[in-house]
């Protein structure tokens, strides 16, 4: 089915969208696409994932259907679940966009240094899986002189910065026209009215189709069920951002939402010791995002494929 918002792009892949997004609907749909065989094996860590779901998980409506009272006994019962799993009191808030507000972000390349605090603020903000050391943030060691991601190293080691080098950080780009969005055969994932790109981590059926479409590679799947000691979790947590993820579902940045909508910074933003990262609200014509989009020369990834990134970069 062509959405009419979003011409069909060769650069994408046709998969079904199913317009009666249930679960059962999402299941039998995908029999009908991919053959019986390859479906069970695609939905494994899904099969693995539903021995651990609740009755009351298993029951629950999508997030845009909640009604403000099963919103406040969904969140009473995962907070109850954290302290069961993990050890920890959590507090889940159900924060939502501010009116008037796009966020927007921006990276200064000519002072980022690759030293990765960014990285390891948000593994540690977003109750990240500590075994596997995930985190939404890549650093992408380049040689200077070229943009072409395939030509830069993630796994890069040694003193930082080197001198024929420079250091792109590369995360969700909270795209104007997401194709992540646009696969999602369950509408699990959708663009919020403040430009953050959310999950429903608990109608997210875990097909991966979105990790597929997304040409930043900013999407994480949750093989196992995510390890972190009770001392190490973040208490502070939302709904839509970092509570922690169930296993056979996909992940994704979100700006912190569960800061930045209550008017704090994202992690990464305060972890960098240089000052590379800009992060702010596009329709305020005072904020810093506004003024360096309107005075410096900035740069999207991939803008031949008009995702429409809201993520830019700029040098000095």
């Amino acid at each position: 089915m062509t959405d009419t918002n979003h011409p069909s792009r060769p650069d994408l892949p046709t998969l079904p969208i199913i317009e009666n997004f249930s679960r059962r609907a999402a299941i039998k749909g995908g029999f009908a696409t991919l053959g019986a065989a390859a479906f069970v094996a695609a939905i494994s860590p899904l099969r693995h994932a539903a021995q651990n779901t609740s009755a009351g998980e298993f029951m629950q409506n999508h997030y845009t259907e909640l009604t403000p009272e099963q919103k406040a006994d969904v969140i009473a019962r995962l907070e109850e679940e954290a302290k069961e799993k993990y050890g920890a009191e959590v507090t889940i808030g159900d924060d939502r966009p501010i009116p008037g507000t796009k966020f927007v972000y921006a990276i200064n390349l000519s002072v980022c240094n690759g030293n990765g605090k960014c990285v390891e603020a948000c593994h540690k903000e977003n109750n990240h899986d500590r075994a596997t050391n995930q985190s939404y943030i890549r650093v992408i060691e380049m040689p200077k002189g070229t943009m072409d991601m395939e030509q830069g190293s993630t796994t890069y080691t040694g003193a930082v910065p080197k001198d024929d080098k420079f250091y792109l950080p590369v995360q969700c780009q909270q795209c104007d026209e997401p194709p992540c969005v646009d696969v999602c055969p369950v509408k699990a994932t959708w663009k919020e009215d403040d430009g953050i790109v959310v999950v429903d981590y608990n109608w997210c059926i875990g097909c991966r189709y979105c990790e597929a479409a997304c040409p930043y590679h900013a999407r994480r799947f949750n093989w196992k069920q995510p390890e972190v000691p009770a001392e190490e979790v973040n208490p502070d947590q939302s709904y839509l951002s970092n509570r922690i993820r169930p296993v056979g579902v996909v992940e994704k940045c979100t700006y912190c939402l569960h800061r930045t909508r209550r008017g704090k910074l994202p992690a990464c933003l305060e972890a960098c010791p240089t000052g590379a990262r800009v992060f702010g609200n596009i329709l305020d014509p005072e904020s810093n995002i506004r003024w360096l989009l309107e005075n410096k020369r900035v740069y999207i990834l991939k803008e031949e494929l008009g995702t429409k990134p809201a993520f830019f970069y700029y040098f000095d």
